[in-house]
């Protein structure tokens, strides 16, 4: 095996038996405790020497990891020399730049905003999605996800159509409580998840039995997605052991 395909299997840990595979495995693990340190610092408000420290050194990992990947590009795409411009390109790869770019831009003080220090910060959040790349058990969830999008798809617009159809009759029904569409809209989503903040809620009688028939529709909606899911995870473990 060549350096260059080692670095890839290392990178991409694939899932063929190898004599290698615990190196591999010992690659995701190192990473995905890196994403989860990186992220710490973001639960406090202040920052301190530590928090420097740990964004310094988790961040030339990722750096490191994205230059391994963009190196072995062609390994992965298999389109040759063409590989190395698409990867760029690929919405891991910008997942990566967007998290690591917070980290490595240098802002003047005079223009140092807070506003836009806070959005650059936050954006560090993102680095928890890093973590499908590295667990095979996310990557199972989001086998049942693919191979289920065309089904998820249709309940998402039938959820759509739902939210979109009881803002229309709320919105009429109800004109003195919901002052614009978007807090029908905003009471719809709410009603159909049925969590029900109760800070935009109809006072009539119609209102309220608008309100009753979209609950028990939300419920019906909401559980569509949540069978579809589970079936297709079901499905997906049965492969992997007859595998």
């Amino acid at each position: 095996m060549s350096w260059r395909k080692k670095l890839f299997y290392l990178v991409e840990s694939p899932d063929e038996d190898n004599d290698e595979n615990d190196k591999f495995d010992a690659y995701d693990i190192v990473m995905m405790i890196a994403i989860i340190v990186s992220i710490i610092p973001l639960a406090f408000k202040e920052t301190n020497r530590v928090f420097e420290i740990i964004d310094k050194v988790t961040v030339t990992m990722f750096i490191i990891d994205y230059i391994l990947r963009l190196f072995t590009a062609d390994l992965k795409l298999g389109k040759g020399a063409k590989s190395f411009f698409v990867y760029p390109l690929t919405p891991m790869a910008i997942l990566d730049l967007v998290t690591i770019l917070p980290s490595v831009t240098i802002l003047n003080n005079g223009f140092r905003l807070l506003k836009l220090v806070r959005l650059l910060r936050t954006l560090r959040a993102l680095r928890v999605f890093k973590t499908f790349r590295y667990s095979k058990n996310i990557q199972l969830v989001l086998s049942v996800f693919k191979k289920q999008k065309e089904i998820l798809l249709v309940v998402f617009m039938l959820a759509v159509g739902y939210v979109f159809v009881s803002a229309l009759v709320i919105f009429n029904v109800e004109p003195d409580s919901f002052t614009s569409f978007f807090d029908a809209v905003y009471w719809a989503t709410v009603s159909l998840t049925t969590m029900g903040y109760g800070d935009i809620y109809p006072v009539t009688m119609a209102g309220r039995m608008v309100t009753m028939a979209s609950s028990f529709m939300g419920i019906a909606v909401i559980a569509l997605p949540a069978g579809i899911i589970t079936s297709g995870f079901m499905d997906e473990l049965h492969s992997k052991k007859i595998k």
